[in-house]
């Protein structure tokens, strides 16, 4: 076990080093002065200059990418001079020394992902706390719809085969993947919050924590959460729906299931026991890949919903072209993508006593 996680630890330190590589690359080609979108309005020539210094944006391209894995990376180097961009500023980084070499000293720090342009210096890991765990909870809500409807609906439709609460079901899935999920977000809204509101007392538009009537008291809104997680989770539980189906129908042709019957066991009994553990590999494969994305793909269900999450930060991020908050988020996505891969390898050992994790 301790020689597969390290070597998924080494190529997730390699993938993650492409994503670094990429967005910065990406980013940095985009038209505009950062500094001048830090300044806004009230820049002028020797303002521009002072920021550009600061944040190493009158260094070359090459040595920007420098800084920006030396700030990004829990290892890095710093300079004792004071004017050097990667001078050991406090306010800026939270790190232990390691040891001192010449003018270079070593840390083990918290990745630093700079400040928003846009937010008067907010850092982007203070952006990203603040909003990710919304987008979290909107996302964990969405999978557990999909997983429990999905599983139920999918074992339904395999034992009734080819029967009309199969059909519909599978009439249902087949919508359900089809129609996009910012469609559903509008028709959701538009049908749960506005038309039907006298019934659902459900709104429109609301996050997970709102403001009192008086502006006074943060309180947290449960049922803002029922229509985006709905929405949201639409369209993995199609995908589950259909897994779930198809990997049963396979199981029940096994030679063990026939063994199960002949032995007397009750339909129930050979589900419960045997065909669903075995049925689930493929169906964590499709939940572990949705989750992950789910944090990316939760932009505009976020957006249309007004619920304040990553996704939603993103697009106001896009808006204002600020820069540090778009990269440090896709980080953060690709850190949750990578490490929830790595916690469906080791389910898999489970589910399955075939796989082998070496």
């Amino acid at each position: 076990m301790i020689r597969y996680l390290l070597n998924k630890g080494f190529y997730a330190i390699l993938t993650l080093f492409g994503v670094v590589t990429v967005i910065f690359f990406l980013f940095n080609v985009l038209p505009g002065d950062p500094a001048q979108m830090m300044l806004g309005q009230n820049e002028d020539s020797e303002q521009v200059a002072i920021v550009k210094a600061k944040y190493g944006f009158d260094k070359p391209i090459s040595t920007q990418y420098f800084y920006y894995l030396n700030d990004v990376s829990p290892l890095s180097f710093h300079s004792t001079n004071a004017k050097d961009y990667t001078f050991l500023e406090g306010g800026k980084y939270s790190a232990s020394k390691l040891f001192t070499i010449g003018n270079t000293t070593t840390v083990l720090k918290f990745p630093y992902l700079r400040e928003s342009f846009t937010k008067q210096g907010k850092k982007v890991s203070q952006v990203i706390g603040e909003t990710l765990p919304n987008t979290v909870v909107l996302a964990v809500s969405a999978i557990f719809i999909a997983i429990v409807l999905g599983i139920v609906f999918g074992i339904i439709s395999a034992l009734y085969k080819d029967r009309w609460i199969d059909k519909t079901i599978q009439i249902f899935s087949t919508f359900g993947m089809s129609v996009p999920s910012f469609f559903s977000a509008i028709l959701f809204a538009w049908l749960f919050g506005f038309v039907l509101h006298e019934y659902t007392h459900l709104e429109m538009t609301g996050s997970l924590y709102e403001l009192d009537d008086f502006g006074e008291k943060v309180h947290i809104r449960w049922k803002n959460l029922i229509l985006p997680a709905i929405v949201l989770g639409i369209r993995p539980l199609a995908v589950v729906i259909q897994l779930m189906r198809n990997s049963l129908l396979e199981v029940f042709n096994q030679d063990y299931i026939r063994t199960a019957r002949a032995k007397g066991l009750s339909e129930f009994q050979i589900i419960k026991r045997h065909a669903v553990k075995n049925a689930l590999n493929p169906v964590v494969t499709a939940i572990s890949g949705w989750f992950a994305s789910m944090l990316a793909g939760a932009v505009f269900v976020e957006y249309i919903f007004g619920w304040n999450g990553l996704g939603k930060e993103i697009v106001n991020a896009l808006n204002t072209l600020d820069l540090p908050v778009i990269m440090g988020s896709v980080l953060v996505i690709a850190i949750v993508f990578i490490g929830i891969n790595i916690f469906v390898d080791i389910i898999y050992g489970w589910l399955d006593p075939k796989v082998k994790l070496e």
